[in-house]
C-alpha cells in the first residue's frame, strides 16, 4: 500500500494571537503544497515525545521584556532539565521563527534561546532561525515571506515525502478553501429561558460575558471566561491639565459591590472594554445578522448530539463581548477569505493583489500602518458577504487591556484604583484614531452606576517586604504601581521600621503631567517614605521644561552616590513605564553609575546588573 504525504508538525506559543496567526498561514502554505499538517498550541504537546518527531516547525512570541508566552512555560521547564543528553533530539529537524519587537532590549529572546537549545540537544537547523519585527515597516511579515519560501526547499531537501508534487506546486486559493472552524446553530427565541435576555443583575452580566467567552472560538484559559468580580465606578479624575495637547491620563477609582478580592500591590487589573454600540450596530447591519437572533457556536467537527450543551446568548451580545469590530486590524487571512466571498471583480483583484507577495507592503500600509478596523475594511469592499461562521472566527477577539494598579489595599480595603493614559494618535494618513478601553473608561461617569467586569492577575514587579531598600523608576504612568508601593510602606512606617525608598518619575511639564504632585511631595516631606531623612528621596525629570531634555536616567546619575550607596545595602531595583528607550536607558545610567563610583570596569559592571537580576532584585514591567 502506497504510503500518503508525511503529516507536519507545527508548534506555536502565542501570547496575543500573532504566533497562531503565522503558525496557521505556515500550516495553510503546507496543505496548498500537498503537505498534510498537526498544528497544536505547545501546551497542549507532550515535550517528552519530542525526541521521536521527525520535522517540527516552531512559531513562537517574545513577550514583555523577554519572557515566555504562558502556553510554553511547562514545554521550556521541560527541555531545560539537567538529565536531557546532548543527543536527545539527534533524529530532530527543527526550524524556528520568532515574534518579537525590536523596541524591547530582548528582542526575540524566546526564539533565540529556543533555538540555541535545540541545538544544545543535538536537534539539526532545516534553515535558519527567522525573526519577524513588529517595528520593520512591513511588519513580521517582512521576515516571514521570504524565510517561509526558504523553508518550503530546505525541508523538501531534508525529506521529499512532505511535498509529493514538489515545493513549487501548490493548489490556488480559490479551490483551496478550507471550511471555518466553527458552525453556528440557531434557536428558537421562544425556547429560550428569558432570564437570559431579561435579568440585568451583577452576577448575570459576569454570567453573560463567561457564556460568550465560553464559546467563542478563542480559546481563554478556563479561569478567564468569567470575570473575577464586577468594580463599580466611583471616580474618574483627570491627572493632567485640561486641554493639555501631549498627554491626557486619568486616576480612576472602583469599589467592590460583593465581596472584596485580595490583590497585592504590584498587581495588575485586566479590564474588558464595552464597544460603541453605533460600531456594533453598524457591523451588524453591514453583514446582515439579525441582531435579536439567539446563537452557540460550535467547533466544526463537532458531534450533532452534543451542539445542545451549550446556553443560547443573542447574537449583537456575543458580537459585543467577543468580536473586536471597531477597534483592532483583521489579519491577512481575513484578506484571504474576503477575496473568495468578493463578487465585483474590482474588489476580488484587489483582495488577491493584497495577499499576494507582491502585495504585501500595500496590505501592510492599508491596515495594519492606518489601523484599519474589521468595520471599515468591510464598508471598502462592499459587495464581499461573509457568512457567520466566517467571521466568528476571523474577526479580532477582543481583548481585555491590562492595567498596574495604583493602590495599596492596606490604605484603600474596599477599593481598586488605576491610572490610565487616554491613548490617541494620527495615523500616517491623518486619521483620528484612539485607544478603545482607555477612552471608553474615560468616558465613563460615576454618577451613572457603572460596573466593570475585571480579573486580577500577578504583574512583573513583586511586592517588597518593608525590610527591602527601594530604587523606584516610573516615568509618566510607569509612577502607577509605584504610588500603591509607596502607601503600602507608609502604612507599614506606622508599625515598625522600614527601610528607604529613592523614587524617580519623569514628565514633560512641571504645569501639565506632573502626576500625583501632591502626593508625592507629601511623602517626601516631614519625615516621609520618600524623605531623605529617611535615607530615601523624591526627584522629578521635567523633560520640556528647559531647552535641554532632562529624563529620569538623568536624575539618576546626578544622584549616583546615593544610588549607589543604597545598592551595596541590598536595594531592589524596580522600573515601570514605557518600552521603548527608557528601560535600556536606565539599565545603561546604572551600568555608568556602577562602574563610576566602585572604580570596576564596564563590563564588570554588567555582569553586576546581571547578577543583580538574577538575584531577583532588578525587575521591569514595561508596555508599549
Amino acid at each position: 500500500m502506497e504510503e500518503g504525504p508525511k503529516k507536519l508538525l507545527i508548534l506555536y506559543a502565542t501570547q496575543t494571537g500573532n504566533a497562531l496567526d503565522v503558525a496557521e498561514r505556515a500550516g495553510r502554505e503546507a496543505e496548498r503544497r500537498g503537505c498534510p499538517v498537526h498544528l497544536l498550541s505547545i501546551d497542549q504537546y507532550d515535550a517528552s515525545c519530542l525526541a521521536q518527531e521527525g520535522t517540527v516547525i516552531f512559531v513562537v512570541s517574545t513577550t514583555g521584556q523577554g519572557d515566555t508566552p504562558d502556553p510554553m512555560k511547562g514545554f521550556w521547564k521541560y527541555l531545560l532539565q539537567r538529565n536531557l543528553s546532548e543527543s536527545w533530539l539527534e533524529g530532530l529537524h527543527y526550524a524556528v521563527f520568532g515574534l518579537g519587537d525590536s523596541g524591547y532590549q530582548k528582542f526575540n529572546f524566546v526564539a533565540k534561546k529556543l533555538d540555541r537549545r535545540l541545538l544544545d540537544l543535538g536537534a539539526t537547523p532545516i534553515i535558519q532561525r527567522g525573526l519577524g519585527d513588529d517595528q520593520h515597516p512591513s511588519g513580521y511579515e517582512a521576515a516571514l515571506d521570504p524565510w517561509m519560501i526558504s523553508l518550503w526547499n530546505m525541508l523538501n531537501n531534508v525529506n521529499p515525502k512532505y511535498f509529493p508534487n514538489g515545493p513549487e506546486f501548490f493548489i490556488p486559493y480559490e479551490n483551496f478553501m478550507a471550511e471555518p472552524k466553527v458552525r453556528i446553530q440557531y434557536h428558537d427565541i421562544k425556547q429560550v429561558d428569558s432570564q437570559f435576555s431579561t435579568n440585568s443583575d451583577l452576577n448575570q452580566i459576569a454570567l453573560q460575558i463567561e457564556r460568550a467567552r465560553r464559546v467563542s472560538p478563542v480559546k481563554f484559559s478556563l479561569d478567564k471566561n468569567r470575570p473575577d468580580c464586577i468594580l463599580k465606578l466611583v471616580k474618574n479624575e483627570p491627572l493632567t491639565k485640561s486641554g493639555s495637547i501631549d498627554k491626557e491620563v486619568h486616576h480612576f477609582e472602583f469599589e467592590f459591590v460583593s465581596s472584596a478580592i485580595e490583590y497585592e500591590v504590584g498587581d495588575v487589573l485586566e479590564v474588558l472594554p464595552s464597544q460603541n454600540p453605533a460600531a456594533i450596530d453598524s457591523f451588524i447591519l453591514r453583514c446582515n445578522l439579525d441582531p435579536e437572533s439567539f446563537i452557540t457556536v460550535h467547533p466544526s467537527e463537532m458531534e450533532n448530539q452534543l451542539l445542545d450543551a451549550c446556553t443560547p446568548i443573542k447574537l449583537k451580545t456575543f458580537v459585543e463581548l467577543t468580536m473586536d469590530v471597531a477597534s483592532a486590524s483583521p489579519r491577512r487571512y481575513f484578506f484571504e477569505v474576503m477575496s473568495i466571498f468578493a463578487t465585483a471583480e474590482h474588489e476580488k483583484e484587489r483582495l488577491q493583489y493584497f495577499v499576494s507577495p507582491e502585495g504585501r507592503d500595500d496590505l501592510y500600509q492599508y491596515n495594519q500602518r492606518e489601523r484599519r478596523t474589521v468595520l471599515e475594511v468591510l464598508e471598502d469592499f462592499p459587495s464581499v458577504q461573509m457568512p457567520l461562521e466566517w467571521l466568528v472566527q476571523l474577526v479580532p477577539p477582543l481583548k481585555t487591556r491590562d492595567f498596574s494598579i495604583s493602590s495599596s489595599p492596606s490604605a484603600h480595603p474596599n477599593q481598586v484604583h488605576l491610572t490610565v493614559n487616554v491613548v490617541s494618535w494620527t495615523t500616517p494618513f491623518k486619521r483620528s484614531r484612539a485607544g478603545l478601553c482607555s477612552n471608553w473608561l474615560a468616558k465613563l461617569d460615576p454618577e451613572q452606576c457603572v460596573y466593570v467586569p475585571v480579573w486580577f492577575q500577578k504583574g512583573s514587579l513583586p511586592p517588597p517586604p518593608p525590610s527591602l531598600p527601594l530604587i523606584l523608576i516610573g516615568p509618566g504612568t510607569g509612577c502607577a504601581p509605584f504610588r500603591g508601593f509607596v502607601e503600602e510602606r507608609a502604612i507599614q512606617s506606622l508599625t515598625g521600621s522600614t527601610a528607604p525608598v529613592m523614587f524617580f518619575f519623569g514628565c514633560r511639564n512641571e504645569d501639565n503631567d506632573f502626576l500625583y504632585r501632591e502626593f508625592w511631595i507629601s511623602h517626601s516631606q516631614n519625615g516621609g517614605v520618600l524623605s531623605e531623612a529617611k535615607g530615601g528621596g523624591f526627584y522629578v525629570a521635567f523633560s520640556r521644561d528647559q531647552s535641554q531634555k532632562v529624563y529620569v536616567q538623568h536624575k539618576i546619575q546626578e544622584h549616583s552616590r546615593r544610588v549607589w550607596n543604597l545598592l551595596r545595602e541590598g536595594a531592589a531595583v524596580y522600573v515601570a513605564g514605557s518600552s521603548t528607550k527608557m528601560p535600556a536607558d536606565v539599565l545603561l545610567a546604572f551600568e555608568e553609575i556602577i562602574s563610576k563610583e566602585s572604580g570596576l570596569p564596564q563590563e564588570s559592571a554588567v555582569r553586576w546588573l546581571r547578577a543583580l537580576e538574577k538575584a531577583g532584585r532588578y525587575h521591569v514591567e514595561a508596555w508599549s
